[in-house]
């Protein structure tokens, strides 16, 4: 499968794995990086857990400003 192809298949999921991961910041507070670290290590395959991890990366980003 191209790149492109398994990006625009995984998408939405990978949003909403980053959306659902990150809706625990609060809760977990200094705990929640190590938390989310590993359960972006638990993801498969590889190439979807850096999606999720932009995904956040994005969501930081916006939370931020």
């Amino acid at each position: 499968m191209k790149r492109a192809d398994f990006h625009s298949q995984n998408l939405d999921s990978a949003r909403e794995d980053a959306q659902r991961l990150f809706a625990r910041k609060a809760e977990l507070q200094g705990a929640w990086l190590s938390w989310v670290a590993s359960q972006l290590y638990a993801l498969q395959p590889a190439a979807y857990a850096s999606m999720v991890r932009r995904e956040l990366q994005s969501l930081q980003e916006k939370s931020e400003t």
